[in-house]
């Protein structure tokens, strides 16, 4: 397979269909199934660029994500349930704050519980750090629709925040090391954090002067009429969606709510991003075009999201473990294979050219 970089938006298909198959399961075989194969996935086809480095802080993150809930769970009451592991002294409160307990009996099902909540939230966030690491965000601002040039300029320069940060520090560290600095843990805190603050000013700034001289965020000679007609679309396309979404997914809302609301919202915000196009003119140099690489690697993340949607419609229990009766994990055949699909970008996805 020749060496080529993918299209950013296959990158982003397919993390976004991870982070919704791990949106349909607190089971936490099946959520570290999914952290193995965005890992894995990584490992093997990431880059050496400064993005390509931050997927350990998303790691970390989550990490502290499920530290932070378990530590919720021991703090605002943990004793709902049989199974009592240990008591902490309980502080007294008001009677205005009836129904909140501090502290007391901590059970194993509330552990669980938070456990299973923050390891669920923590593969999301890996799943979309997968895709920052692997998409290239000033690839990705050309795929932008024109409507949303602008609006997609600043999404990207915020997504390239944590890449750059952790470009920094590395810089920071090896300046460090080449000059002698031994200082470790909080002594060299102060030495890391000042330098690499200032080199993210320092960035910005350059970045938003080279923006600027570019001619980004001009009105250019555009009326306000078509303007307003642009943005009422675009918005209350968007609303619709939204609206529509909540009403497929949520099985006691109204079914106007779902398939006709969202066919609306999609029938509006594609009828405003054609009009704001045409009233923004833009060329793009060698566009990144869709082969078959990249419809299978957004083939095998949505069908991980279809595998586990529809086996939460079908079996729900092996995807969900009880807490009462406090059950073990199971882990069923189905599932597994759907989150293996996602893996296959690890083969299917030719090899990044920074690599080889």
């Amino acid at each position: 397979m020749v060496p080529r970089t993918l299209h950013p938006g296959a990158w982003w298909l397919w993390a976004l269909g991870l982070a919704t198959a791990a949106s349909r399961t607190t089971n936490p075989l099946l959520l570290a199934l999914i952290l193995a194969v965005a890992g894995f996935v990584v490992a093997h086809r990431r880059g050496d660029a400064p993005w390509a480095l931050a997927f350990r802080m998303y790691v970390l993150l989550g990490a502290v994500i499920v530290f932070s809930r378990v530590v919720f769970r021991i703090i605002f009451g943990g004793g709902q349930g049989e199974i009592v592991l240990f008591t902490l002294p309980q502080i007294p409160l008001p009677e205005w704050a009836a129904g909140i307990r501090l502290f007391g009996p901590v059970a194993a099902e509330q552990l669980l519980g938070g456990f299973y909540d923050g390891l669920r939230l923590a593969t999301m966030v890996v799943c979309l750090g997968a895709a920052n690491a692997l998409a290239n965000p000033k690839r990705m601002l050309k795929a932008v629709p024109s409507a949303l040039y602008e609006i997609g300029a600043a999404v990207v320069v915020a997504l390239s925040v944590a890449p750059q940060l952790i470009e920094s520090v590395l810089r920071v560290r090896r300046a460090r090391r080449l000059r002698g600095g031994a200082q470790k843990g909080m002594k060299a805190l102060r030495a890391i954090v000042i330098p690499v603050l200032t080199d993210a000013l320092d960035r910005s700034l350059a970045l938003a002067a080279a923006m600027d001289s570019r001619g980004y965020g001009r009105t250019g000679t555009r009326q306000r009429g078509p303007r307003l007609l642009t943005g009422f679309l675009v918005i209350g396309g968007l609303a619709g969606i939204c609206v529509g979404v909540y009403g497929l997914l949520d099985g006691t809302a109204p079914r106007y709510l779902g398939g006709p609301v969202l066919a609306g919202g999609l029938a509006l915000a594609i009828a405003g991003f054609v009009l704001g196009g045409r009233r923004v003119p833009r060329t793009v140099y060698r566009p990144d075009s869709w082969r078959a690489p990249e419809l299978l690697v957004a083939a095998c993340g949505i069908g991980t999201a279809a595998v586990l949607f529809i086996t939460s419609q079908v079996d729900a229990a092996n995807l969900y473990p009880s807490l009462n009766p406090l059950t073990w994990p199971e882990f069923a055949a189905l599932p597994a294979l759907g989150v293996l699909l996602g893996a296959a970008p690890a083969v299917l996805a030719p090899p990044h050219p920074e690599t080889t």
